[in-house]
Parts: C-alpha cells; structure tokens; sequence
C-alpha cells in the first residue's frame, strides 16, 4: 500500500432504517488526525463492494464500513476480491463501526454495539487478526449463512415497522416460532453424508452470535480454519418454545433436539421444494441458484481491526 496510515471509511446511510448519516460526521472526527482520511457513502445496492475495491486500488491500506452485518458484509467482499490480486503482505484491512440494525459479527471481535468512541478507538489502535470466512455460491460471508426458520424471521422482519435491532428479530423470531413448517435437506459434512434430516432450521457459523441476544455457536472459533454447524430438528411447538429458552441462554446445545458439528466443507441438497431455498447470509436474503448447495470456510482470508 502506498500510505500505511490511510483509512477510507465506506458509510451506509439507510443502515438502521436511516440512522445510518448519523454517524458520518462523528466517525469522521474520531478518525481524523491519524494519516489520511477519505470517505464514500453508499447510494444504491453494490456500491458497498465498488467502494472497498475502488479504495484499496488507489492505496488505502484500511477500509472502514459503518453499519450492520449487511453493509459489513458486502464491504468485506469488495475488500476480499480486491485484495486476491495483491500479495499477503500488501493487503487492506478491514475496520467495522457499529451503525446498523443487527451487528453480531462485530461481538466476535470485542467491538461494542453502542459505544462509538470505543469501536473508533480500536480503529485508532490498530490491532489486527487474521480471521476466517465463509463461502458460498462464490460469496463470502462473516457471521452466519442461515437456513429455514432462521430467513422465515428475516422475512417477517420485512413487514415491521416499529421495532428495531434486538427487539425487532425477538418479535419476529416469537411469531414464527408456531407457523413455519420445517424443511428436509440432505447433508454432507467434510466428506461424510449424513442422510435425509429434517430440520426447523440450519445454522452454519462462523462467529458465535446472530439476531442479537442468541450466542448461537458458543464456542465459535474465528481462527480454527472450521465453520460451527447446528442442525435444529423440525419439532411441535412446546418443544420449539424450549429450545427457544435454551438458545436464549446459549445453552440449546444440551437439547437432544439440536445436533452441533464442525466442519471445513458442507453439501446441501434440499428435497421436496417447489423451488430453490431462500438462505441468508449475515442477515441478508438470498435465493440459492439450485437445489445443492456447497459451503466452505476459507481459513485466515481476512485482516479486521479488533480487540485487544
């Protein structure tokens, strides 16, 4: 990189339902003074992944996205494509504000939700991990890429308009619990077929938590080269309701109900669907181009600004 001081920060306004422009100017001025500065914002879908290609092309050795799990998503993969065409040692690094509706990844990494002077201060600090990502259909993803129950929430969310974050994914997640249907998939994991599972949800996780107050893979490594893969039985509804609970205080894992396993590569074929599944990765929807789907884990892809 040209200049190892230069930070350019990619911002999404509409993030949060349009609290995202609140944080322009205060990013701005906690960053300023540490080498050069420049920013973007987003206008239109994709301009998150030109922004962070068009940034590290002209020498800025850090790009910083300001949102939710979406926009810090979208960013990394600009940030991962520009970066296959440099060698290691010269490759930009990634910076996440909180400034969304959902930002899980970020707990991963010691970032506060709703501490702006601290989350810009561990970009100030500048220290750095080397974590892993998750791929499919050719992109990546930083939290989870999530199937079944888990997208029949997101779609839900879509028709509220009063409730926000936390609140938001827990009304939905509670009004979905008695009326989605489950699915069937059939599941290989590193080379090992698992047969037919019917499942009410599919969670492959790269972090530890997703929709807020759920730590849904306790034990999440961002460094083990492997990707956290819990498999929820299709169940009646007092039993929903328990795991429930139990996902609510991260202990889910003790539920017969819930199978945890680890593994580098998965293969999903989904049966009896009228068409494709819709999935998501890091809070947003997808629709799968076929029935089989592959994911992997690209062990140490990415640098981010984290914690110490």
């Amino acid at each position: 990189m040209s200049d190892e001081a230069s930070t350019y920060v990619v911002f999404n306004p509409h993030s949060g339902r349009g609290r995202g422009a609140q944080f322009i100017k205060p990013v701005l001025d906690a960053l300023s003074g540490n080498g050069r500065l420049e920013h973007g914002l987003t206008a239109q879908p994709g301009d998150e992944e030109r922004l962070a290609e068009e940034a590290v092309a002209r020498g800025f050795s850090r790009v910083v996205s300001v949102g939710g799990d979406g926009t810090w998503s979208k960013v990394a993969n600009g940030l991962l494509r520009a970066n296959a065409q440099r060698p290691a040692d010269d490759q930009a690094i990634l910076g996440l504000i909180p400034g969304g509706t959902g930002c899980d990844f970020g707990k991963s990494l010691g970032i506060p939700r709703d501490d702006l002077h601290r989350a810009t201060a561990i970009v100030r600090a500048g220290h750095t991990k080397a974590v892993d990502v998750g791929r499919v259909e050719g992109r990546y993803f930083l939290n989870i890429c999530g199937f079944g129950y888990d997208v029949a929430v997101l779609e839900s969310s879509w028709s509220v308009r009063y409730l926000e974050g936390e609140q938001l994914y827990l009304y939905c997640a509670v009004k979905q619990l008695a009326s989605y249907p489950g699915f069937a998939v059939e599941a290989e994991l590193d080379g090992v077929a698992l047969g037919r599972l019917d499942l009410l949800m599919l969670i492959v996780a790269n972090a530890r938590f997703f929709g807020g107050k759920f730590r849904i893979a306790p034990a999440a490594d961002l460094e083990d080269g492997r990707l956290d893969v819990l498999r929820f039985a299709n169940m009646g509804l007092l039993k929903r309701l328990d795991v429930m609970q139990r996902l609510l205080r991260g202990v889910h894992e003790t539920a017969s109900s819930v199978k945890s396993s680890r593994a580098s590569r998965l293969r999903l074929r989904f049966l009896e669907a009228s068409e494709p599944p819709a999935y998501e990765t890091d809070g947003e929807w997808n629709r799968a181009k076929g029935d089989t789907l592959e994911i992997e884990t690209v062990p140490g892809a990415l640098r981010v600004l984290a914690g110490s």
